[in-house]
């Protein structure tokens, strides 16, 4: 099966030794990704919906690059820095473009993320023929 690595070409993709998303044959996996725009500079600072919206924006990218779209999303993991306060504008802003798709998904709190600004990431698995 072929392999085709997906980058943004951020300076961080070499270091770590990542892509943005891998996809072998009919399956796409995206990587924790994150609220920045091309340049690399975080969206919404201190707004997590604003996050959660510029996240699932730059997944939507990673997808059409590997040649797959939001309705192939079969999986999420959304990780949030402070669950209580956020969940649910987090969930609201997954749910506005997943909820005719309706993924598996899992949130879950973590102590932090790389910049101590960024309040989500989220990963995707997408499946298509």
């Amino acid at each position: 099966m072929s392999r085709q690595n997906i980058s943004t070409g951020t300076r961080w993709e070499p270091i770590v030794g990542y892509s943005r998303a891998v996809r072998v044959g009919s399956v796409v996996h995206v990587s924790g990704t994150t609220a920045t725009d091309e340049g690399g500079a975080l969206v919404g600072k201190g707004d997590a919906r604003a996050q959660t919206i510029q996240t699932l924006r730059n997944i939507e990218r990673a997808l059409d690059r590997a040649g797959a779209s939001l309705q192939h999303v079969v999986r999420t993991r959304i990780y949030v820095t402070n669950i209580v306060r956020d969940w649910e504008a987090i969930g609201r802003a997954h749910g506005e473009v997943f909820g005719a798709i309706r993924p598996a998904t899992t949130m879950v709190e973590v102590s932090h993320l790389i910049d101590p600004d960024m309040l989500v990431e989220i990963e995707a698995e997408a499946l298509f023929e």
